[in-house]
């Protein structure tokens, strides 16, 4: 589904990302890791189309994106979740959700119920501010969200960062669900570990290169 080859970014004259290279197919969890600033955040927002890349393919199926805008990648039905959740605060849940669907000119659809039976959770936060919920709960609905228009493929920032064991675990039971689905998964984290209870395979980058990929990764039981 979605194959990436020798991808290079440069942004003012500082080069981010190097030749970087990685495969996610239907219904496969990816993990990409590695510490702050090493490449992940702009390796995903460069495949959704927030920046450009200077030399290098990025495919979904027999599409090249590279000189696609983000709102044309979305109607592919690729949704993105950033580190830093970019909710609006003084809008409701159910406002922030259904952003991006505006944003494309549709109307509130049977789509939102689908993410709310997925997610009950976040259906009972519908009519709260963003800004009143704690910051678990603004991970939850900023991946809800990402569900609105991610049909297909899912690039997810972070996604487990600061979250505590009981929603570190709900987290990874909606991306099972997801998976079980079809739909392709690009997970990155600076923290290996709850990849390994997930993830497929496992891209490792490092100033901004893919430096090590293990593929079938050995889940935990």
């Amino acid at each position: 589904m979605l194959h990436l080859e020798n991808v290079w970014v440069t942004v003012r004259g500082f080069t981010i990302l190097r030749g970087v290279s990685m495969d996610v197919a239907p219904g496969e969890v990816v993990g990409l890791v590695g510490r702050n600033g090493a490449g992940k955040t702009t390796t995903l927002k460069s495949i959704m189309g927030l920046v450009p890349i200077s030399t290098g393919s990025i495919r979904i199926g027999d599409k090249s994106l590279v000189r696609w805008p983000a709102y044309r990648r979305a109607r592919l039905g690729i949704g993105y979740m950033p580190e830093d959740r970019r909710l609006i605060g003084p809008f409701s849940v159910e406002e922030n959700l259904l952003l991006p669907h505006w944003a494309r000119g549709g109307k509130k659809d049977s789509r939102l119920q689908r993410v709310y039976e997925l997610m009950p959770e976040v259906a009972a936060l519908a009519g709260r501010r963003a800004s009143d919920l704690s910051g678990g709960q603004q991970k939850l609905v900023a991946l809800a969200r990402a569900l609105m228009g991610g049909s297909r493929l899912l690039l997810l920032d972070e996604p487990f960062e600061g979250l505590s064991p009981a929603l570190a675990c709900r987290v990874s039971e909606v991306i099972g669900t997801l998976q079980s689905r079809g739909v392709a998964l690009l997970v990155s984290e600076s923290d290996p570990r709850p990849l390994t209870l997930i993830a497929d395979a496992i891209y490792t980058i490092g100033r901004g290169s893919v430096t090590r990929s293990t593929q079938h990764v050995m889940r935990n039981t």
